[in-house]
């Protein structure tokens, strides 16, 4: 019977130990990877795992390179290389780049490589991102709609060459017998981003347009970081003349709104004023506000600060044995000497006066007695 049990058991615990492991592998093959924008091996809303994987099963060969001469060593002329977040690639790496044969797609360009991959492109000042093709490139016209959230809109200098698409978000022209295209943004491309309208069409349509792909996006710093240009040459031509206007307009208002100062008065400090117009002026105040109250709530605490001290009591001593040791000095009832230190607030001018005379009058006798 023992035996049996401990049969049992073993085999319980197998059981639960291989259900264990097996919910531990799934969990972890299932997990989302994480990692940077359009890193091809993020699983994450910003990752470009879901357009490498959609276009592997369409049947192109995807090529992952992680650095410059991945690129270099893959790069053919019937490849398309499709060049992502270009801010982590500096330097003699673009030069690099520049040199790989084939065809391009290029998203969301930096300053620095779109002079060095595209250099007949330059940004537009006088259009906006749309949402509809309004152009003849093929791929555009079957993706239909798609979404482009704050991108980059670019022109050509020669604008009969060039194929402008989304209000100039999308452009493709021809040079040196290979095809340029130019983003101004890589969130259709985002495993988040192919969910909305037509953008997985247009990812397919773009990135799959050649047999082979190179998949460069690169998510560490490629390149020499020293040879960033300064930042004075990322300033525009004219903003010096703008800094010039503001400083203008800030002295012009500086000068209207300033304070026309007089010559200077002396006089004597500090200036003393009497005890007798502070008090003066206080009562005034009082009375122009009918506070009866608050004025005998003063004088009730000025005597109070000045007997306990003669009469020997601390400042935690209660109102009632206050009232008992006044009533002793001073030789009448208690109940009208807690009425007069702790009693209501006067009812008129005439009471406060009368008050004020009787608070008095205590002060006399406890310094006399």
């Amino acid at each position: 019977m023992m035996k049996q049990r401990r049969r049992t058991g073993r085999w319980v615990a197998l059981a639960l130990a291989a259900i264990t492991v097996f919910a531990a592998v799934s969990a972890w093959l299932t997990a989302p990877r994480l990692g940077g924008r359009l890193d091809p091996e993020a699983t994450s809303p910003l990752g470009g795992h879901a357009l490498i994987a959609l276009l592997r099963d369409r049947g192109v060969e995807v090529v992952v390179a992680e650095t410059v001469p991945e690129v270099q060593r893959a790069g053919r002329p019937d490849t398309l290389l499709l060049i992502a977040e270009t801010a982590n690639t500096r330097g003699d790496a673009l030069t690099d780049l520049a040199s790989v044969p084939g065809d391009r797609l290029i998203l969301e360009p930096t300053v620095q490589s779109r002079e060095a991959l595209a250099p007949a492109i330059r940004l537009s000042s006088d259009s906006r991102p749309d949402n509809a093709p309004g152009c003849a490139m093929r791929e555009a016209d079957r993706a239909g709609l798609v979404t482009f959230d704050a991108a980059d809109t670019y022109q050509h200098g020669d604008e009969t060459s060039v194929i402008r698409c989304y209000g100039g978000a999308l452009v493709r022209y021809t040079t040196e017998g290979r095809t340029v295209t130019v983003v101004g943004s890589a969130e259709f491309m985002t495993n988040g981003g192919l969910l909305r309208e037509g953008n997985a069409a247009l990812a397919m349509n773009l990135a799959g347009q050649r047999p082979r792909l190179i998949w460069y996006a690169p998510q560490r710093l490629q390149g020499d970081a020293q040879a960033d240009r300064p930042i004075t040459e990322l300033i525009p031509a004219a903003f010096g003349w703008v800094v010039i206007q503001l400083c203008l307009v800030v002295a012009l208002l500086a000068a209207w709104q300033a304070r026309r100062l007089g010559p200077l008065v002396a006089e004597r400090l500090p200036v003393v004023v009497r005890a007798s117009e502070t008090v003066e002026g206080r009562a005034r105040l009082y009375r122009s506000r009918r506070a009866r109250g608050q004025a005998a709530q003063a004088l009730r605490a000025a005597a109070l600060h000045r007997l306990t001290p003669r009469l020997g009591l601390g400042g935690d001593t209660s109102d009632s044995a206050v009232a008992a040791a006044v009533a002793r000095r001073c030789h009448f009832d208690e109940a009208a000497a807690h009425r007069i230190l702790f009693g209501p607030a006067p009812a008129t001018d005439s009471d406060l006066l009368g008050l004020a005379q009787a608070l008095d009058d205590i002060e006399r006798q406890v310094s006399q007695s």
